[in-house]
């Protein structure tokens, strides 16, 4: 083949091919971008058809640029203590403008640093957000402070695309409807912080006790780190973690801006103080907060618990803390005059300690504390020493005299029920040295009752030993027989029938017989036995004498005295016509008792006794306000002077009588009142007053039983009112009577003027004195009744 041949060549091939290829490309290329503009069309076309049937369904959120959260019913002292919150939620609504600047950057570093920025949805984030969660089961987010509040209170927190789409659509409806402090006051307000608390203030309250307008940098910080694990990292359930993310927004607070190095540093040392979640300190008045949830329910119903409603009350916070303390202490006190019963629980304890431990605590989780009474489960016990362990994992040891309660069950020889061995649950009380006390749950009940006698307002309320252990209010709903402590009552009906304390009535023998009773015979006794013979009105009150009382109450009849009664504020009807009355054998509260020694107290004037004193709103509107009225003499109960001479004789009974005890210890002269005991001793009573407070007492088993053989109201409610009155009286001065018009001194005593110089009744009863010249009609001195009522009314009734 010649040389100079034209060959086939592959270059004019190549030039081809490379001729061919841009065509190829652009075709494809083409085709490939008009398939990403199809696909972007379609889903941006998928988009707004989701929107369109999607947008008209989303929640109309206009409401929230009046936002009104959920929000409890609180009941406060009359000082602005708080004694009680009811509702679902904690929450105190805070506007925007209070919340410090403090509390938003520590929240913003956290949550969304550039909240002020964005439109409400971070988009570089959600792309991350969607990326990682094809491959990790949706476990990320990128919730912005708007989506959280779109969730938080229109949706669920469920992780779907659905839902994701939903909340994305409703942020940009709230961006487009509020603005950015209307959301982050809706934030700041409604995340659930843990232990029931409901946005920042609240939390503020229950995890440090104070307002958050003081909250510090180290608070504002550990306060931020909660809403992401508000139930097992807030500061009370898991204070390292909590720690740990305080570190952490402290830091970003520093790369925000927010804060300087300077500053972190300092808030990183600050020690912080965590209110524990049962705060010894505060105000006992459970059962207070009780009756005020049920009055606010009666007017409002359900909306009783998301108003927002503050109650103000006249409790005072020192009064209630007082009584709650001297009832305890005096039902404690009573306690430990009684055998010991044993354990409240046996279980066999596990041999591996570290099992022990988690065994004990569960156990100890049903005996929750009452109070100072706290639960703890033994793990070895003698003669001489307790060991035990508390439902805080503590391990305490109990000798010496903090057995003593308990002597019985330390017993070889006790019974297998009674006997502390290893394994039993007992009950134990803390010290003022920190030495432990064994003592028990009582099983005797006991209420007082505090109110102001020149108007009504409750200044003090113990419903029971201990509201979780019996809600029971024992002050308003506890009808019981108030013995001796009733006669007060009778005396003053008396003193309209011609009586006077210098009446010389017959402490002798009074016998019925059944002809007379037209039931079993009935012959009283007094209460410490035999009779002492004639002697004044006023001491037979003093040393509370029965014989006294009967024949005061034969003489001026039973149905006077019954109408008398209900001038006090007494039902009739729950005190029948009866001589059994002169012994207190009619129906009664502890309420009705201070309510009625009121009328003595202020000089005869009837009062209503009331708790509530304002009611407001969360913005502070006044709903309701109590403005008690000045007595009038709509409101007069008894004359002037029936109340004075009634205060002369009162006194008497706790100067010289059976309360002899009161002014001894308070150690001042303005001090009335009267004692009572049940037959058989069911019920301890001890109703007195200083003129500017009146105050009732009563001790007694739900199920009426013996409190013991010398139990009385002069030994057991005593000491108890006494106790509160060292508290309530602090500071008051000393109340002068002055004598009103109508009553005349004789020597030591004041009588009505026209008995000053003789009249009326002198002399009562019993061989050589005179009886009165009228007697009423008595009748049969237990007046017609069933055989039945006639047994019951039988049970008479001692000191």
């Amino acid at each position: 083949m010649p040389a100079d041949r034209p060959t086939r060549s592959s270059a004019p091939r190549t030039a081809r091919t490379r001729a061919r290829w841009p065509a190829w490309l652009a075709k494809g290329l083409l085709w490939a971008g008009g398939s990403v503009v199809a696909l972007v069309l379609c889903a941006g076309l998928a988009g707004l058809m989701a929107l369109a049937i999607a947008y008209p369904n989303l929640p109309d959120v206009s409401g929230l640029s009046n936002y009104h959260p959920k929000l409890p019913l609180r009941v406060y002292t009359a000082e602005g203590q708080l004694i009680g919150e009811f509702g679902e939620e904690r929450r105190t609504l805070t506007p925007i403008g209070q919340i410090p600047k403090i509390m938003k950057d520590a929240v913003l570093a956290i949550e969304d640093a550039r909240f002020y920025e964005h439109n409400g949805i971070d988009y570089v984030g959600v792309l991350r957000a969607a990326l990682a969660n094809l491959g990790r089961e949706k476990s990320q987010g990128a919730s912005t402070i708007t989506m959280q509040v779109a969730r938080n209170v229109y949706l669920t927190s469920e992780k779907t695309y659905t839902r994701k789409i939903y909340e994305m659509l409703l942020t940009l409806k709230l961006e487009h409807q509020l603005s950015k402090d209307q959301i982050l006051e809706i934030y700041m307000n409604q995340i659930f912080l843990g232990n029931r608390a409901y946005g920042f203030a609240a939390a503020a309250e229950t995890y440090f006790g104070k307002p958050l307008k003081d909250v510090t940098i180290a608070e504002a910080a550990m306060l931020a780190g909660i809403p992401k694990f508000p139930s097992t990292a807030n500061p009370i359930a898991n204070f390292a973690r909590a720690k740990e993310r305080q570190l952490h927004i402290i830091d970003r607070m520093v790369e925000n801006g927010f804060i300087t190095a300077e500053q972190a540093t300092q808030a990183k040392a600050q020690e912080l103080h965590i209110r524990p979640s049962s705060n010894r300190d505060r105000v006992h008045a459970e059962y207070v907060a009780e009756m005020v949830r049920r009055m606010m329910f009666e007017q409002y119903g359900d909306q009783t618990y998301v108003r927002g409603l503050k109650v103000y009350t006249s409790i005072k916070a020192d009064d209630q803390q007082a009584a709650y303390e001297a009832l305890r202490r005096g039902i404690m006190n009573y306690e430990s005059r009684q055998a010991y019963r044993g354990p409240e629980k046996f279980v066999d304890l596990p041999k591996d300690a570290a099992e022990r431990e988690t065994f004990i605590g569960d156990v100890l989780a049903d005996y929750p504390d009452i109070g100072d009474l706290a639960a703890a489960v033994v793990t070895a016990a003698s003669a001489r020493q307790i060991d035990a362990v508390l439902a805080s994992g503590d391990a305490i040891q109990i000798t010496g005299n903090g057995l003593r309660a308990a002597r019985s069950g330390l017993s070889p020889r006790a019974a297998p029920a009674v006997q502390i061995r290893p394994g039993a649950v007992i009950r134990v009380v803390r010290k003022d040295d920190n030495s432990w006390d064994v003592a028990q749950l009582p099983e005797v009940e006991g209420a007082l009752v505090a109110l102001d006698p020149r108007d009504g307002a409750v200044k003090a309320l113990v419903g029971g030993f201990d509201y979780g252990k019996n809600k029971f209010n024992h002050v308003t709903q506890a009808w019981r027989q108030p013995g001796s402590g009733f006669k007060p009552f009778v005396y003053s009906a008396a003193l309209e029938k011609g009586f006077s304390p210098t009446t010389i009535v017959d402490d002798a023998p009074l016998f019925f017989d059944a002809s007379v009773t037209g039931g079993q015979p009935w012959e009283p006794k007094n209460y410490e036995g035999g009779f002492e013979g004639p002697m004044t009105l006023k001491r037979g009150l003093a040393r509370s004498r029965n014989m006294i009382s009967i024949r005061v109450l034969q003489a001026i009849t039973p149905r006077y005295a019954q109408d008398w009664v209900a001038h006090f504020g007494f039902d009739p009807d729950k005190h029948p016509p009866y001589l059994t009355m002169a012994l207190g054998a009619g129906s009664v509260t502890p309420m009705q008792m201070a309510t009625g020694f009121a009328v003595f107290a202020n000089g005869g004037w009837r009062v209503n006794p009331f708790l509530i004193t304002r009611v407001t709103d969360h913005t502070g509107k006044v709903l309701v306000e109590s403005h008690p009225t000045p007595p009038t003499e709509d409101n007069r109960a008894i004359n002037a002077r029936n109340a004075f001479v009634m205060n002369t004789m009162l006194n008497e009974v706790a100067r010289t009588g059976t309360a002899a005890r009161a002014q001894a210890t308070l150690k001042r002269p303005d001090i009335y009142g009267k004692t009572g005991t049940t037959n058989d001793s069911m019920d301890a009573w001890f109703t007195g007053y200083q003129p500017t407070l009146v105050a009732s007492v009563w001790i007694g088993y739900d199920t009426p039983r013996n409190l013991g053989a010398r139990e009385t109201g002069g030994g057991l409610s005593l000491p108890i009112w006494i106790n509160f009155m060292q508290t309530a009286l602090k500071g008051v001065p000393v109340a002068q009577l002055k004598p009103p018009a109508g009553v005349t001194r004789v020597g030591d005593d004041w009588l009505y003027d026209e008995y000053a110089h003789g009249g009326g009744i002198t002399n009562l009863g019993g061989a050589g004195l005179q009886e009165p010249e009228a007697p009423a009609e008595v009748g049969s001195p237990m007046g017609a009744a069933p055989g039945g009522e006639r047994n019951r009314i039988l049970d008479l009734f001692k000191n």
